[in-house]
């Protein structure tokens, strides 16, 4: 596997769009066109970067992230991330993760950002009052339906926030940080 810089080929970028298509239909239904797809890929490559994790060959996408930056540069939204199903849980998430830390570094950012969605009731942050000491909420969470929160948390990152209702009654958006100066 090799972790690169988003390549100009429109192979590779048609890959990317059918990744997210797919990637995010299981939970969250967030691009549901390659169309949708190749211009979510042009809005990152316009406004940050992305980095792509490809085979050995240099042909297959594995998976690839993307990054938006903030706060004049201090801070960096990780959006989004995807790595194709028949990949995961063999380390690509995680070598996508310290590739796209690193890349933080070297532009001067010091914290990254990421907001992560529980619009299908995966946690115990769905379907309640979020208003209702939400401090206390968030240090109990619980994941039923495998959520990806706990992916980040294992790379680092910590819940520093929810946005309740973010995607509609009782569909929070999970917000999660990591220092990285």
């Amino acid at each position: 596997m090799q972790i690169v810089p988003l390549p100009d080929n429109k192979d590779i970028h048609r890959q990317m769009a059918e990744l997210l298509v797919e990637g995010f239909k299981v939970h969250w239904d967030a691009w549901k066109t390659v169309a949708e797809g190749l211009e979510e890929i042009q809005m990152v490559r316009t406004e940050g970067f992305i980095r792509v994790a490809l085979d050995d060959t240099g042909k297959i996408v594995l998976g690839w992230i993307g990054g938006l930056p903030e706060y004049d540069g201090n801070v960096w939204e990780l959006h989004p991330m995807v790595v194709r199903a028949e990949y995961q849980k063999q380390g690509i998430g995680r070598a996508l993760i310290t590739d796209f830390e690193a890349q933080i570094k070297t532009r001067g950012g010091l914290t990254i950002h990421l907001g992560t969605d529980d619009e299908d009731s995966m946690t115990s942050l769905a379907n309640c009052d979020l208003y209702d000491n939400l401090p206390e909420r968030i240090a109990h969470i619980q994941n039923f339906k495998g959520h990806p929160y706990e992916f980040y948390q294992k790379c680092g990152y910590k819940i520093t926030g929810v946005v309740p209702d973010a995607n509609g009654r009782g569909k929070p958006d999970i917000i999660m940080s990591k220092c990285v100066y």
